[in-house]
């Protein structure tokens, strides 16, 4: 079972990937883009959740920042850590446009992530992470929205369990649009240019 969902989650972290080799040539010039561009192939940044202070957010309300969005849990054992650090580093480099930077980290494991311990755990990290919560039915509304998975093992009967997820990092521009596509494995240098790319340019909030 175990190899069946993580192969699942792989699949599906392909066929998110072979989007980029629909984009066509663009009929204006574009930014070159060290990441995967995905403009016009994936929705505008839009959810309904709650924040780690407890408090709704909709996308909307981060409109004027460039989003970088990334699911995952807190009990997650080592890919997740690694990619909030590898954004904190990101963020530090990137220097004074990193204000107009959040992190969104989406919890795929809302019965254990609670508003409180995402608060904790996201700024750990980074303070310009925020740590998104919500119920079984929107988490995965919005994760299929983004063409992501995750699977839950069965609960031991203790209350730990595994989460397989994809490990997709998402970035939108200031005014909600998808941009760009990125994997944890995407070098520091990359994610930096585009970011800077991205905080450079005007956008409508």
């Amino acid at each position: 079972m175990k190899h069946i969902t993580r192969r699942r989650v792989r699949l599906a972290l392909l066929a998110l990937l072979a989007l980029v080799a629909l984009v066509g040539c663009q009929r204006e010039p574009q930014p070159e883009w060290k990441l995967n561009d995905v403009s016009g192939h994936l929705p505008d940044l839009d959810f309904r959740l709650t924040d780690d202070n407890g408090k709704a957010v909709t996308g909307a309300d981060f409109r004027g920042k460039v989003t970088v969005m990334y699911f995952g849990y807190t009990h997650c054992p080592d890919v997740c850590p690694l990619t909030l650090t590898q954004l904190h580093v990101v963020l530090d480099r990137l220097g004074a446009p990193a204000d107009r930077v959040r992190i969104l980290f989406v919890s795929v494991d809302p019965a254990r992530d609670t508003p409180a311990i995402m608060h904790a755990y996201v700024n750990a990290f980074d303070k310009r992470a925020v740590g998104l919560v919500g119920s079984d039915r929107d988490v995965e509304a919005l994760a299929k929205r983004y063409r992501s998975a995750f699977t839950r093992e069965p609960d031991r009967g203790d209350g730990n369990y595994e989460v397989s997820h994809s490990s997709a990092i998402y970035i939108f521009d200031g005014s909600g649009k998808a941009r760009l596509l990125a994997t944890p494995s995407a070098s520091q240098d990359d994610i930096v240019h585009d970011l800077h790319l991205l905080t450079s340019m005007e956008t409508t909030p």
